[in-house]
């Protein structure tokens, strides 16, 4: 379809027969992302009221939802294998222009100043401690507990920007450069709280990660508290004073689907702390794509 054409259909957006919008509403949507820019460019330059505007508004929004959904059920589909570009596909929600070489790039330089420190000598103790040092003192991350909540919190781009994050967020950056280092550190899926496990390479295998007795946890870390490092008792404490029974699940790695299911959620529940009933409908829509969760 032209540009003429296109933009001839876009001054029909606000014919006040409803049933003609729709069908020119339809048809818009249809084309996807090659006619955002005309749209953006008639909101910006067209005086055509406040309708014309709305409409257009609702139109750009449906379009970018639908290319979020589309890349989500393909990375599903893909196996979740690339935890980051999971994470990458939710920020593109809330910021459709963002720039996902420069997040790489940032998380590249963070890799290199750990990599320099790391050596094959190393235990896995000392290894975390290097990391840690490079990660909270060196690079400044660290958990924003005054404003929790915060929907900023759980975007990775936003997170690499501001350096703090709600544990998940933060853990999600920590074991995407973990892998890159060659660091065995995954995601365990905690009741209100988020850690990192760092296995015994010798124990992982070729069998599904996550399942009771295929890898053996040396320890946790904590990315919220600095990576403090924790014990499997203390996992057990931190249940105790929740009144949460221990499950296995809380003691082993959860899958890459697991995580931006999680990360989907909590952006839900925090537009819906903050009023925004629209925006925490699309999340909880995104969310239900990866299905439902996963019992202990």
């Amino acid at each position: 379809m032209s540009t003429n054409e296109i933009r001839a259909l876009i001054t029909l957006i606000d014919d006040p027969d409803e049933g003609i919008y729709t069908e020119v509403r339809n048809r818009i949507v249809s084309l996807g992302d090659e006619v955002v820019p005309v749209l953006e460019r008639a909101w910006e330059y067209d005086d055509l009221g406040d309708l014309f505007r709305n409409r257009i508004e609702d139109i750009l929004h449906t379009i970018h939802l639908g290319g979020v959904t589309d890349r989500l059920k393909a990375w599903k589909e893909g196996g979740c294998e690339d935890l980051l570009e999971g994470a990458l596909i939710i920020s593109r929600y809330r910021y459709p222009d963002m720039d996902e070489m420069k997040v790489k790039a940032r998380l590249a330089s963070v890799r290199q100043d750990i990599w320099l420190e790391l050596n094959d000598h190393l235990t896995a103790f000392e290894k975390v401690r290097v990391f840690n040092h490079i990660f909270f003192q060196v690079h400044g991350f660290k958990g924003n507990k005054r404003n929790y909540h915060a929907p900023q919190n759980s975007y990775i781009n936003e997170v690499l920007d501001s350096r703090k994050g709600n544990p998940l967020s933060l853990a999600i950056i920590y074991q995407v450069l973990a892998e890159d280092l060659g660091l065995p550190m995954r995601g365990v899926n905690l009741p209100n709280h988020f850690v990192l496990a760092y296995l015994d390479e010798e124990s992982i295998g070729g069998a599904d990660a996550g399942q009771e007795g295929e890898e053996v946890v040396l320890f946790y870390v904590n990315a919220f508290s600095q990576g403090d490092i924790l014990g499997r008792n203390e996992i057990n404490e931190f249940l105790s004073k929740l009144n949460i029974d221990p499950r296995p699940s809380f003691f082993v790695p959860c899958s890459n689907l697991e995580i931006i299911r999680r990360q989907l959620n909590n952006l839900a529940n925090s537009y819906q702390k903050m009023g925004d009933s629209e925006r925490a409908e699309d999340l909880e829509r995104l969310r239900d794509l990866l299905g439902k969760e996963e019992e202990a």
